[in-house]
């Protein structure tokens, strides 16, 4: 690649050789590792960060104007590459390279080893704040997944392709996110948000719903609903029954002339599963399943041994959809969490537990040593709820 005098071209593969010629750069790259036929090439007045982790050189191309986070993004980048090498296996290529390129588009998207990153993404805000969750750690996340989700596993051109690929990478970026969280309710907003992406995206779908296993490229189901339903997941049976699942199947078909379908990783995701729970494979990838679950009312009073009882009405109901939007309810027969905050803000949780729910209306009683301020269900929005707002009350003292 050849470019002006003052720049540097950024493309996929390892610089095996720059050099000056009539006055312009040229750069030849060369790909380590077999590698999909999907390249990015890039130009710019760059200034470059580099940093080695293990044997990879992580490597930032920014606007020397737009440094504030660019530690953050390298940290990132270390972050991301240490919990997917952990989890599910190698990275395969020599170089992990982050690329700022102007905001005209606002996306971020994985070619080999090289990622180009749209400067409204983290470069030209300065996110100092760095007790909350922000967008640089979400993005780079994401992104960097791609080089195991997309890149070493392709699946089937069909239905399902992109539970493969999106869905696992955003469930990969959460479960980053949730390795330096401090509290589980860190997590809550970004499990909001993807949830609040599935319930809009379902609301305006004009042609088919279709359930995650069949997803057709359909963004609020494959980032949204596959992301939550997959966190979820490893809640209920264990993050690491689910990336053993992930792993097993990436080995099994990763750089492979047979591309794999989501069946074939359900026939894999199947046998981590308890009998106990194997029931969420069919409500959560099978079908279209939406909860209601509702906090009627909670009563609390002072016991004589100095500790509080806590009285919980609640309503539950499990929701059963069609393609085209037609709902009915469905007998229960859930594990589902019931928790109490220490503090009004729902930043503390305690006592949480996880019962199970039979019937549409329930009555039940817990112990605690202090008096909470509120009662949830499913406090920390594990499942795709019709209506978060109504899972929460205020206790009342008696």
């Amino acid at each position: 690649i050849s470019t002006s005098r003052d720049q540097i071209a950024v493309a996929p593969g390892s610089l095996i050789d720059n050099w000056e010629e009539n006055d312009r750069n040229y750069f030849k790259y060369k790909v380590d590792h077999p590698s999909q036929n999907f390249y990015s090439f890039i130009s710019a007045d760059y200034k470059l960060e580099r940093k080695k982790w293990n044997d990879v050189d992580i490597e930032i191309y920014y606007d020397k104007k737009h440094s504030v986070n660019i530690d953050k993004m390298v940290n990132a980048v270390e972050r991301s590459l240490e919990y997917y090498t952990q989890n599910f296996g190698p990275y395969t290529h020599k170089q992990c390279r982050i690329i700022e390129f102007p905001r005209f588009p606002t996306f971020a998207q994985a070619f080999p080893g090289t990622m180009p990153y749209s400067e409204a993404f983290g470069f030209v805000i300065d996110l100092e704040d760095e007790e909350k969750n922000n967008v640089i750690d979400a993005v780079i996340a994401h992104e960097i997944a791609h080089q195991w989700w997309a890149h070493q596993l392709v699946g089937a051109n069909m239905q399902g392709a992109t539970l493969l690929s999106e869905s696992f990478s955003e469930y990969s970026s959460l479960m980053t996110m949730k390795s330096i969280s401090k509290t589980p309710m860190a997590m809550r907003e970004f499990i909001k948000y993807d949830h609040d992406r599935y319930l809009r995206g379902r609301s305006g779908e004009v042609e088919k719903e279709l359930p995650l296993f069949k997803v057709e490229n359909q963004s609020y189901i494959h980032y949204g609903k596959g992301s939550v339903i997959l966190y979820a997941l490893q809640d209920y049976i264990g993050e690491d029954k689910v990336n053993e699942a992930l792993k097993e199947f990436l080995n099994k078909y990763k750089y492979s002339n047979y591309y794999p379908t989501s069946l074939d990783f359900l026939n894999v995701l199947e046998k981590k599963v308890p009998d106990s729970l194997n029931y969420l494979i069919d409500d959560w990838f099978k079908e279209i399943t939406i909860y209601d679950n509702r906090l009627k009312t909670a009563e609390a009073k002072k016991l004589e041994n100095g500790k509080y009882e806590i009285n919980l009405e609640i309503e539950s109901k499990k929701i059963r959809a069609d393609s085209i939007g037609n709902e009915k309810s469905i007998p229960l027969n859930e594990w589902v969490d019931i928790g109490f905050f220490t503090d009004k803000d729902e930043k503390e949780l305690i006592g949480q537990k996880r019962i199970k729910i039979r019937e549409n209306t329930s009555k039940l009683s817990f112990q605690l040593d202090t008096l909470p301020a509120k009662a949830a269900i499913d406090p920390r929005h594990l499942l795709i709820d019709k209506v978060y707002s109504d899972n929460i009350k205020t206790i009342n003292l008696n």
